[in-house]
């Protein structure tokens, strides 16, 4: 009768415990993640309960365990029922380490834990920020080459119209450079026939000069002639008198009887020396600079092959 009675108020007891432990004795177990807490999670679940609290749901203070505690301890250990061996010590000593361990220890313990959970979070936080800009990067990047085509289709347009202006202007630039070359050959021929019209012509004048003061030197008709001149042009009386000056005839004679000792002479090799010469300097400018022709010796330009 007495076993029957203790091991109803054993089972009591258990289901009591179970059902209306306090709070501070029954933690309640805490979900550990690296990840972002969903709002489901914080909130806080309510157990309805319509349980009086208390010494096994009695609204008793739980101190009356001791008591209780004590008495029924006795028959359990005189009847054997609890047997107080090595394994019961050991169980008792290893309950009393988790309760102290859970009191004393259980704050730091919870505190490093969520230190690092913490600490995951941010980092698995940031990783996923970096995994997001660059990704935002890339979003932009392709939308920003989602014209990719059109400006390709433009910069095509506008290369089709550059070679089409390069074709207009090298069918003409030929034909501008063959000009301004045919140019400067005309132009180095008028120099050259300038320069050999100067030198004929200072040539000349001294050869004039020289003769004219020879026949002046040696003819005294001619002074004579020359001191009346001058006498009459400082008197005034020149013109009346009908004194012609003798040495402008004399050059006047001597130009005359030089031309026409000059067309009785068949010999040009001196105007085939002078061409010759001056064809050989445009040959020599058509061949440095790259003409598109050339002249032969008989003053004839040859396109170049």
């Amino acid at each position: 009768m007495l076993r029957v009675a203790a091991s109803s108020v054993a089972k009591r007891t258990v289901l009591s415990s179970s059902r209306g432990v306090p709070s501070c004795a029954a933690p309640s177990t805490m979900a550990f993640h690296a990840s972002a807490p969903r709002e489901e999670e914080s909130k806080t679940i309510e157990v309805s309960s319509n349980s009086k609290g208390g010494l096994f749901g009695t609204g008793l203070s739980e101190w009356f365990a001791v008591p209780i505690g004590m008495a029924a301890a006795v028959p359990m250990i005189k009847f054997d029922w609890l047997v107080i061996n090595e394994e019961f010590q050991l169980s008792a000593v290893f309950v009393a380490f988790c309760v102290a361990v859970y009191t004393q220890g259980g704050d730091a313990i919870h505190k490093s834990l969520d230190e690092r959970a913490q600490t995951l979070l941010k980092e698995h936080n940031e990783a996923e920020d970096k995994v997001i800009s660059a990704l935002e990067q890339k979003l932009e990047f392709l939308k920003a080459n989602q014209t990719m085509v059109s400006d390709f289709e433009a910069i095509n347009e506008l290369r089709e119209g550059a070679y089409n202006n390069l074709n207009t202007a090298g069918a003409i630039k030929p034909q501008h450079d063959f000009k301004i070359q045919v140019e400067r050959v005309l132009s180095m021929i008028a120099q050259e026939e300038a320069s050999v019209t100067e030198k004929t012509k200072t040539a000349l004048m001294e050869e004039a000069t020289a003769n004219v003061t020879d026949q002046f030197t040696t003819s005294k008709a001619l002074k004579k002639s020359a001191l009346d001149s001058a006498i009459a042009q400082i008197k005034g009386t020149s013109n009346k008198g009908g004194i012609k000056d003798p040495v402008q005839d004399a050059f006047v004679k001597f130009f005359q009887d030089k031309a026409a000792e000059a067309a009785k002479v068949t010999d040009d090799s001196e105007e085939k020396a002078q061409r010759a010469a001056v064809v050989a300097k445009i040959n020599a400018i058509c061949k440095s600079e790259g003409f598109f022709f050339n002249v032969d010796s008989n003053g004839k330009a040859k396109m170049n092959a």
